[in-house]
């Protein structure tokens, strides 16, 4: 797969037409309104944060069998999502939620549809005019995947008492003249969800950023939570303290890729979790981050692939690159490593 996938097709809006009529149907999970949540089965509940570099994607198992995958990483992706299926025993997905159109969080989307069994697509409904778009759309009609637009305290039921809620994005979607220097719309529009199960919870935020989190916050959605998915894989416009302090996380998990070039997580953000006294863990130094559950309040397991030292977590990144929309960079993904540092001393030997 071609690593960059750029390109506005005209069939966007026809394809989101047609998709939107058809979320109008009868769909697979009961949807429920309002804050009564069932109680839990005492079965596991496992969450997945994959070990897809700078990205997200999540995979989520509930108690019932039934599996929702958060994102689908950058294009390079889809075989890696797909062999973490497979060792998880998943051969289907009920829910696959895309929070935002940037490559980094559907790049591989198309190919987990084309790979695997997808009941039902949860999208923000804000269009990206680029060719991974356009292809990801594509593979829901083809496959016949049910279109869902996602609108707050939409439920999901999971079976075995688990639940996912959707709290963002708030309508009207934010527009270009409403966001930060920088900002763009899909990461300000992206779906944020919250799982619940018994006495646990995570607050999954895509790449949304301070502005959606005030929203969130002036909207009196329900964002305390155990864990919190860090927004826009650690970057300094997200995590605000006003989030942070509304959310009383106990564990902070943060996606990002060890050779970024947006110099993720920043300084910032981690500076304001340390201070909100959070337990952290990150796929960047510790790989692939399981979590599990069967409900109850003191049974919440979180463990990484690998060890990293309490110094390094904490540690944040120098940005080579401004994580925004200045430049097209951010919309279609970070592709190879990020360059080396030049060396300096070499330079100034050979221009003597």
């Amino acid at each position: 797969m071609a690593h960059t996938r750029r390109g506005c097709g005209c069939a966007l809006a026809v394809l989101l037409v047609v998709l939107a009529a058809a979320s109008a149907a009868y769909f697979y999970f009961q949807r429920r309104t309002g804050p009564q949540l069932p109680p839990p089965s005492g079965a596991e509940l496992s969450v997945h944060v994959l070990d897809v570099g700078q990205g997200d994607s999540i995979l989520i198992i509930a108690p019932g069998g039934k599996t929702v995958l958060v994102d689908a990483g950058n294009p390079r992706n889809g075989k890696k999502i797909l062999a973490a299926l497979q060792r998880s025993n998943v051969d289907h997905i009920d829910l696959l939620i895309a929070t935002h159109a940037h490559a980094d969080h559907i790049g591989s989307a198309d190919e987990v549809i084309n790979g695997i069994t997808v009941k039902n697509v949860l999208d923000s409904g804000v269009p990206n005019a680029t060719k991974n778009y356009e292809d990801f759309l594509k593979a829901i009609e083809q496959k016949g995947v049910t279109y869902v637009a996602a609108t707050p305290d939409q439920t999901f039921d999971l079976g075995g008492g688990a639940r996912i809620t959707v709290l963002a994005p708030v309508q009207p979607f934010f527009t270009k003249d409403q966001l930060r220097s920088g900002g763009n719309e899909p990461n300000a529009n992206s779906v944020v969800t919250r799982l619940d199960y018994g006495d646990f919870s995570m607050l999954l935020t895509g790449d949304a950023e301070a502005q959606t989190e005030q929203r969130m916050i002036q909207k009196g959605a329900r964002l305390e939570a155990d864990v919190l998915k860090v927004g826009h894989h650690g970057s300094r416009y997200a995590s605000s303290e006003d989030l942070l302090r509304v959310g009383k996380f106990k564990t902070a998990v943060i996606s990002c890729g060890a050779d970024n070039r947006y110099g993720h997580p920043s300084p910032e953000a981690l500076d304001r979790l340390k201070a909100a006294g959070v337990k952290l863990f990150r796929t960047d130094l510790q790989g692939e981050l399981t979590i599990t559950t069967r409900g109850k309040s003191d049974d919440v397991q979180i463990r990484g692939e690998r060890e990293a030292a309490s110094q390094e977590l904490w540690a944040g990144r120098a940005a080579q690159k401004d994580d925004s929309a200045r430049s097209g960079f951010i919309q279609y993904g970070d592709f190879g490593p990020a360059p080396k540092p030049k060396d300096q001393s070499k330079k100034a030997t050979n221009s003597k």
